[in-house]
């Protein structure tokens, strides 16, 4: 078939891959244009940008699909169908019937469950133990077509949303062969989304301070679903002022006592609600990297006691 395939970050590449190794014709790759990155905040291509051009694959890379140039290109490349994996920007109805056959898009939840931008973190935030990845077509609305094809994973109590993430891309990336050759054939059953909706907002920078006075099975999930980024903080006492910490990997553990305290040289940490604590296993200190909280405690001491902000 001949594909257009749009998507920006390390979730997207897997899929990409897998097209390109399936045999269909990938005339067009769109991604977001490079952003500043690092220290330096050198423009970066995206993940999708950087293998794109590494299989000297076309890379477009339009500001908005919205604007008439992008879309009269898009139309321009007689496409059967795109493929679309968090691609990042909304599609006009223009796009969306521009390929003969549709687009259609990779998703990560079962849907109608957590439409939007952050399905993966926001399932692992409110303790859900399943999540999966599912192949719609795309409509105006959000994340509102049809399922197409789909697969349930189990969310792991040690899971974070990298590690999440990177699993669902590579199961999500495996049904993409067997889709298009539903939809080329004509045979696709499409079935409606059925049940009341979920978003998945975006997560904002309020959302990462952590709360120790909420349950420890709540702030475990929080920890997890932010890792690694933007990452859940808090902030711990030294001599020279509080210092910020990430919190990037934990785990449920037994204990009780004030919220924010911490219980013992493993660094276990009390909630609040009566509801236990939770052990921080792999954590970074403002300006730091990333270390398991063993490692950090060498040269950053935590007594007993100790009351985190």
């Amino acid at each position: 078939m001949r594909l257009a395939f749009m998507g920006t970050p390390e979730f997207a590449v897997p899929s990409l891959a897998e097209l390109i190794a399936s045999g269909h014709e990938i005339v067009a790759v769109y991604s977001q244009p490079p952003r500043p990155r690092g220290r330096g905040q050198k423009l970066t291509p995206s993940p999708v940008h950087a293998f794109t051009e590494s299989m000297g694959l076309p890379v477009f890379t339009p500001e908005s699909m919205k604007a008439a140039e992008a879309i009269e290109i898009f139309q321009s490349l007689d496409l059967d169908a795109a493929c679309v994996v968090a691609y990042g920007q909304i599609l006009k109805p223009a796009v969306l019937e521009a390929p003969r056959l549709g687009c259609f898009n990779l998703h990560g939840s079962l849907l109608p469950r957590w439409r939007g931008a952050a399905p993966i973190q926001r399932a692992i935030m409110a303790g859900d133990r399943q999540t999966g990845v599912q192949i719609m077509r795309m409509s105006e609305g959000l994340d509102e077509g049809p399922i197409l094809l789909g697969e349930v994973m189990d969310i792991h109590a040690d899971d974070t949303a990298a590690s999440l993430s990177e699993r669902m891309a590579h199961v999500g990336a495996g049904l993409w062969p067997r889709a298009l050759a539903a939809i080329e054939r004509g045979g696709a059953t499409e079935t409606p989304q059925a049940g009341e909706p979920t978003y998945a907002r975006k997560i904002t920078p309020a959302e990462a301070r952590i709360d120790w006075t909420r349950p420890a099975a709540e702030v475990d999930a929080r920890i997890r679903g932010l890792s690694p980024f933007p990452g859940a903080w808090f902030e711990a006492p030294s001599e020279n002022g509080p210092v910020r910490v990430k919190a990037l990997l934990s785990a449920l553990a037994d204990g009780s006592g004030a919220p924010g305290t911490v219980l013992d040289d493993a660094l276990t940490i009390a909630c609040g609600a009566g509801a236990g604590a939770v052990r921080l296993i792999r954590v970074q200190r403002e300006g730091k990297a990333a270390q398991s909280a063993e490692e950090m405690l060498r040269g950053f001491s935590l007594t007993v006691g100790t009351v985190l902000g």
